[in-house]
């Protein structure tokens, strides 16, 4: 490639940009069309026991540990054979997933059927994020995760209601499955024909940051080789660096709350009397204003920095799940669902930009794979421990306390151990910044 065509920025990749956006949407439409129809369903469509918290959890605990994985391994693979590979790769196996779910004898199949969506979300998802990484400024992270995790829960959050109506319409199990292979086909067409690879642009930033010096130097971590080993970035990641293990940690138990809207707030919502459209658009509100509002906060971070934004989301995202067990209707239920979706949006993006703020380009792919590693496994500790709380209490109310409490209580650690990531709010001393 051309140096004119490795340049930085936002406006200057603008159609590579919109390519990755159209791909986490469609990524978002892949997981949101399990999200609704999936749970509310699980007894009439595939057999499972009324109370059966445990059992109900079970697929997006598998999820959840699948995904996890598979973002570690996407990051490091990414590095090797390109972002683009790695993309395409994750719509292959997703191809079967509709069939599964559309022949589920039962609930084992669907639990089956979230394993692949699991390699599919952390393949793939990785992937956007990277990738746009790649091709846009440091001063523009904050808003570039912001488009980015917009375009994808807006994705969720349109499936979920999208499904719900064509399962009114054509069955749940034929729904999903028009829905699925029309999303996972376009999806695959798209990755071949326009998505480029965006490795080149991540080798021409490490060339550039060695061979200028930068005014706002990032706070990277000390004492560390320029290609360090996988296992090397995943013990900075996981505890050498106390601010990349406060970072990771919030990333881990802010999943608490998705996993609860996916696993128990349909089936709550359905024993209190939701039809399944008023599921779908009460859950939809918060992946809506989860989405919508990171096109500010994402931007916002690049102006006042991470820290506060993360920490904060923490708590109002926990206040938002408490709320919930508070009140009752589908107003109070929806407005519940957007609080909890806006602190989701306040971290979201910016502790991704964070991680990004403070690791080199050269293995920063690795760095946001383990992060995400980390992440995404809460997805799987969240629906186990969920699930645990509300079987042992015998009602699903309880589970949204275990959450609530677990956001404030790491919200706390993170701004205890972390600091502000941002180089121009919090550069470091030049002696210190040639890692």
């Amino acid at each position: 490639m051309t140096s004119e065509a490795l340049k930085h920025g936002l406006r200057k990749n603008a159609g590579q940009v919109a390519h990755q956006l159209i791909q986490v949407m469609l990524v978002g439409f892949a997981i949101g069309m399990t999200r609704t129809v999936v749970p509310a369903m699980a007894e009439s469509e595939f057999g499972l026991e009324r109370g059966s918290f445990l059992l109900l959890a079970s697929f997006v605990v598998a999820f959840g540990a699948v995904k996890a994985v598979m973002n570690f391994v996407a990051g490091r693979w990414s590095e090797r054979i390109g972002r683009k590979r790695v993309l395409f790769w994750g719509w292959v196996v997703a191809l079967p997933i509709p069939a599964i779910i559309w022949a589920a004898p039962d609930w084992s199949w669907i639990v089956g059927a979230t394993v692949l969506l699991g390699v599919n979300q952390g393949l793939c998802w990785s992937m956007t994020q990277t990738a746009k990484l790649d091709m846009t400024r440091a001063d523009e992270r904050g808003l570039t995760m912001g488009l980015n995790e917009f375009s994808g829960y807006a994705g969720v959050a349109l499936a979920g209601i999208l499904t719900a109506y064509a399962a009114e319409w054509f069955g749940a199990r034929t729904g999903l499955l028009v829905f699925g292979f029309a999303v996972i086909l376009v999806a695959l067409a798209l990755t071949v024909v326009w998505v480029k690879d965006t490795l080149p642009w991540a080798k021409a930033e490490s060339a550039a940051h060695k061979a200028a010096l930068q005014k706002n130097p990032p706070r990277y971590p000390p004492g560390v080789p320029a290609h360090p080993t996988t296992s090397e970035v995943f013990a900075l990641m996981s505890w050498r660096d106390k601010r990349l293990f406060a970072i990771s940690q919030a990333g881990l138990v802010e999943k608490f709350v998705d996993a609860l809207v996916w696993v128990l707030f349909p089936a709550f919502l359905s024993t209190q009397g939701s039809g399944l459209t008023e599921i779908g658009w009460i859950v939809g509100v918060y992946g809506f204003v989860w989405g919508g509002s990171q096109l500010l906060t994402g931007r916002l971070s690049d102006h006042v920095g991470r820290l506060w934004p993360n920490v904060l989301g923490m708590w109002i995202s926990g206040a938002g799940v408490a709320m919930v067990v508070l009140g009752t209707g589908a107003y109070w239920w929806s407005i519940s669902a957007g609080v909890a979706g806006f602190g989701m949006a306040l971290l979201y993006p910016n502790l991704s930009a964070a991680v990004a703020d403070i690791t080199p380009p050269i293995w920063r792919g690795s760095a946001i794979g383990i992060y995400r590693f980390w992440r995404d496994l809460g997805y799987a500790i969240g629906a186990l421990g969920l699930g645990l709380a509300a079987s042992l209490a015998g009602a699903p109310e309880a589970a949204f306390w275990f959450v609530a409490i677990s956001m404030f209580i790491s919200g706390a650690l993170l701004l205890w151990l972390s600091e502000e990531t941002h180089p121009r709010l919090n550069p470091a001393i030049p002696e210190n910044s040639d890692c």
